[in-house]
């Protein structure tokens, strides 16, 4: 297990880079160009300057999170084409930088959504909340609104300048299918998928958040067998799965165990977070400690563990402790302590691991 830590750049985190050094065993840092729009070509210039600023703290650039794809390619409108090109080329440049993974997502228009970035738990410390009841009635431009106004920071997937066209965006989704959707997905994949082989590079998609519809777009990354769906579009080494605990537990179908146990040869990048879900569908995020949350993180390790994992994980969305001010999900105490517990539950199935051999 090779740890890792989401930064957005020098001067887009409150987080900086000499603060993560000083948590153990961090390794590398999950990083991207968070100025440029999906569809640009990214230039070598920036990718090679941010290669430099990262490793000149000691860490590695290995996974980038994300790229995003434009959401014409999502559309399957005959100016993909273009978009995906671009796309190719900064497969390659990446690639030639040293990156050996690139997590990206297949959401239509919304990244990810949340209700409140800033619920208050019984602590006093506040986490990313979703209400179900609230966004199946709630206008989605009122929800980019609310997102936007709450934080000082920038928003990846929430971007103001994308999402003012947003009634043309679901007026374009309108007729937009779930197989459409897998459709235009296998499209892309066969474009991509063997520029990221030659580079080698896996490409490592993100399950749905939440893994189920909203605002009556569709959905198509949300449990085992879309995941098993999503592998066999392209069979490939380098088409593979960002195994996100927070998302997928969003849904208590979803068996998080199992899917890392059957898909672990195709997951080289991990998200490791906790959830507590109500039956309502509500949830909100919390500690990583397994007790906290509806996700068995304990269970999640082990069954890394048990596969011999050696990819990349990093402690996703954390709670805001002690009146840290920082970007949503991403200040730096309660990901640390995530790192810590991560660690703790490893160490000690080594630990185990270790004592049997011996006897």
């Amino acid at each position: 297990m090779r740890m890792t830590f989401r930064w957005y750049g020098e001067g887009n985190d409150s987080v900086s880079l000499d603060q993560i050094r000083q948590i153990p065993g961090v390794e590398g840092i999950v990083w991207s160009l968070h100025d440029i729009p999906a569809g640009e070509e990214w230039p070598m210039e920036r990718i090679m300057q941010e290669k430099v600023w990262i490793e000149k703290h000691g860490f590695h650039i290995d996974v980038v999170e994300s790229v995003n794809v434009h959401e014409d390619i999502k559309l399957g409108l005959p100016s993909r084409d273009r978009y995906i090109e671009n796309y190719k080329r900064t497969i390659e440049k990446l690639g030639q930088a040293g990156v050996k993974v690139i997590c990206y997502n297949f959401m239509p228009v919304f990244d990810w959504t949340r209700t409140d970035l800033f619920k208050e738990m019984e602590d006093g410390s506040t986490a990313l909340f979703f209400e179900k009841a609230l966004v199946d009635q709630m206008d989605p431009m009122e929800l980019v609104r609310k997102i936007n106004d709450n934080s000082t920071f920038t928003m990846p997937g929430w971007e103001p300048e994308r999402l003012q066209h947003l009634t043309k965006l679901f007026e374009a989704y309108k007729n937009v299918s779930q197989e459409d959707l897998w459709d235009n997905l296998k499209y892309f994949l066969e474009q991509i998928v063997p520029v990221a082989e030659i580079n080698g590079i896996k490409m490592a998609i993100h399950p749905d958040d939440p893994p189920w519809p909203i605002f009556g777009l569709p959905r198509i990354m949300t449990g085992k067998a879309s995941i098993q769906r999503m592998l066999n579009l392209v069979d490939s080494p380098s088409n593979c799965l960002t195994m996100c605990t927070g998302s997928l537990g969003a849904n208590p179908d979803n068996d998080l165990g199992d899917i890392i146990r059957t898909f672990a040869d195709r997951i080289p990048f991990a998200h490791i977070r906790n959830v507590r879900v109500y039956e309502n569908g509500d949830f909100i995020e919390t500690s990583h400690r397994a007790c906290d949350g509806s996700v068995d993180i304990t269970d999640v390790v082990k069954a890394y563990h048990e596969n011999g994992f050696t990819g990349y994980v990093r402690p996703d969305h954390g709670r805001h402790l002690w009146n840290e001010k920082c970007r949503p999900g991403y200040g730096l105490y309660d990901r640390a302590l995530g790192i810590m517990y991560l660690w703790g539950v490893w160490d000690s199935l080594e630990r185990e691991r270790i004592r049997a051999e011996q006897q």
